[in-house]
């Protein structure tokens, strides 16, 4: 049974990425704006629980399956490592590199990942033997905004053009993104039924870019959706949009 229980530690340790309830780290913010003429990016977190957490930093390309020893995305966080003790604060400084060949007419993107991994049980307690460590992986987008792009963020939703597609099994809607600017939404729906269809429940239209998503229902005779944006600061905007078939 002990050899059970530690070989599941350090699997889980390794490999799980659970719920937010298990977590004592509070990150402030749900994503991360790198404009390219600043030197670095702050971003800051609490530990809200009683004990204290280690945590691990890193950036990968958008494979979630890379790791901090094997990214190669072009950014150095520091620290990369920290120890956060219980009602204290961590802040992650995140500096490009400069090594890769981005492009400079449109948003490029990467994501931010924080390991946290909280303390073993004391020595001498019922479960300092036989225990479950279970390590909460959060993982939030960053966006690297080159210089002089035309536009704006805020504008960019409103850009965007929709085409509904239907393939005899059910439907699916396509945005198409001209704009320099990565669009992210929490939701797309049909504007007007009661209660609201959802078309997604959240994605992104990348920059220069399309994406499709499944529509659940069929289309109302309005001919609009509304899609729920969420801006640099992590508010949601809604935008109403039409769409062609």
């Amino acid at each position: 049974m002990k050899a059970f229980g530690r070989a599941l530690c350090a699997m889980t340790a390794i490999a799980a990425s659970i719920g937010s309830a298990y977590a004592g780290i509070t990150i402030n913010g749900t994503r991360v704006i790198y404009p390219a003429a600043q030197r670095e990016v702050s971003l800051s977190m609490v530990n809200d629980g009683k004990d204290a957490r280690l945590i691990q930093a890193w950036v990968d390309s958008g494979d979630a399956s890379e790791r901090a020893e094997s990214s190669k995305a072009p950014f150095l966080i520091t620290p990369p490592m920290a120890r956060v003790d219980p009602g204290k604060g961590q802040t992650l400084r995140i500096m490009f590199t400069g090594a890769a060949n981005l492009p400079q007419d449109r948003e490029s993107v990467y994501w931010l990942n924080v390991l946290e991994i909280p303390p073993k049980p004391k020595a001498g307690t019922d479960v300092s033997e036989n225990y479950m460590q279970l390590a909460v992986r959060s993982r939030m987008k960053l966006f690297y905004r080159p210089k002089g792009l035309v536009g704006s963020p805020d504008a960019a939703p409103d850009q965007l053009v929709w085409h509904l597609h239907g393939d005899g099994k059910g439907y699916s809607v396509e945005c198409i993104n001209d704009t320099p600017f990565n669009v992210s939404f929490s939701d797309v729906s049909f504007k007007g039924t009661a209660p609201r269809q959802s078309v997604s429940k959240g994605g992104m239209c990348p920059a220069k870019g399309k994406g499709s998503f499944p529509i659940i229902g069929s289309p109302d005779a309005s001919g609009k959706l509304v899609v729920t944006v969420i801006n640099d600061y992590g508010g949601f905007n809604p935008h109403e949009a039409t769409f062609t078939r």
